[in-house]
This record gives C-alpha cells, structure tokens and sequence, in this order.
C-alpha cells in the first residue's frame, strides 16, 4: 500500500511538472532530458512509469488536464440555477485566474490544439474529446435554461455554445499580451450584454 502510494505521489509530481513545462516552451520544445533535469531523476525512473514522451502527455491530459478543464469550465455550469449567470460567474472565476497568473502563456487546452493539430492524431484525439465534453456541457446548460423559461426559445443552443467556446478561447488568447484585467472586465462587460439579448423579455403587463 505504502510503494503504491508512493508510486502514486511520484507520478503526480512528474505530471504536474511536465504539464508546466510542456506549457510554458510546448511538447514539441520540450525533451524526456529537460523534464529529468527539472524532476533530478533518472531516464530509468522515468521509463519505469511511462512508455514514452507521448505515453507521458496523455497521461497528463487525462489526469491533470481534464481536472483542470472540469473544475474550471464544466462543473461550475452543471447546476440547477439561472443557466446565464452560471456561465457569466464561471467564465469571471477561470479569466480572473489568467489575471494573476504571472506565468501565463495563454490557455492550456488552444495552445496544445495548435501545436499537435495536423502532427499527432492520436493526442489529437483525447484534445478533442474535452473539447466535445465542453460543448456538449454548454449546450446542454443551454437548453436547460431554455426549458426554465430564462432563455429564449428561439435561441439557437448549439450556437450559443460554439460561440462562448471561441469567445473564450480568445479572449485568454489576448490576455496574455498585456493589460489582463482591462481585456477581462470589456470581455465580461460584452458576453453580459449579449446574455441580454438572448434572454426571455419580462412583459411589462
């Protein structure tokens, strides 16, 4: 139970710091050498746990990089409340992270997007899969608040959804060159104005 454990701790810290690597210089800038160098570990240790760099990559999308999407994005819009404020407190919440984040190099999930499209289906592949979870989650927070009566019934789901996907894609984009906070609080300002012209008109009867 004990080695488990602390086979379990060692693989952690060797994702979380390959995940920050990978994200700051990107997989394709970054060698199974410069991660032993940073983890002062050996190449046997390594290949002990994993089978190979993208062995390693995709481990740490499926346990870091899906949590943090989860936590961030996805579970925050899973609740039963007004659907537009749900997703107007998520989007403050993960863009007020990227505000203080002094190393940050734009977001996670679009950077790896564009470095492995067209170069590696098969981490490609799982990219995508929490791109369609993400969607399928708004779509569905969407329809819901289509059904409680805040949104209105006209309103095209599939398309709201693919543009708060893009719209927040790129504004995290932006942020990252300078004045964060600024970009942030017009970004905000904006998606609120356009929740109001989707949500259901209170007759004034």
């Amino acid at each position: 139970m004990e080695k488990s454990l602390k086979r379990m701790a060692t693989m952690n810290r060797m994702q979380v710091t390959g995940l920050e690597l990978f994200y700051k210089n990107g997989y394709y800038n970054t060698s199974v050498d410069d991660i032993l160098k940073e983890l002062s570990l050996s190449k046997g240790a390594f290949y002990y746990h994993f089978d190979s760099k993208e062995d390693f990559f995709v481990q740490i999308i499926q346990n870091l990089l899906v949590r943090k999407i989860y936590s961030s994005l996805i579970e925050p819009i899973e609740g039963h409340e007004h659907t537009l404020d749900l997703i107007i407190n998520c989007f403050e919440d993960a863009l007020e992270t990227a505000v203080h984040n002094e190393m940050d190099y734009g977001f996670l999930l679009s950077n790896f997007i564009n470095e492995f499209n067209g170069r590696n289906e098969e981490v490609m592949k799982h990219l995508n899969e929490i791109l369609r979870i993400w969607e399928v989650t708004l779509v569905s927070a969407i329809q819901r608040g289509k059904f409680n009566g805040h949104i209105d019934r006209h309103v095209d789901a599939e398309g709201v959804a693919v543009y708060l996907m893009s719209s927040y894609i790129g504004i995290r984009t932006l942020m990252v060159e300078n004045t964060p906070s600024a970009r942030k609080y017009r970004f905000m300002s904006q998606l609120r104005q356009y929740f109001k012209s989707i949500e259901v008109k209170q007759s004034s009867f």
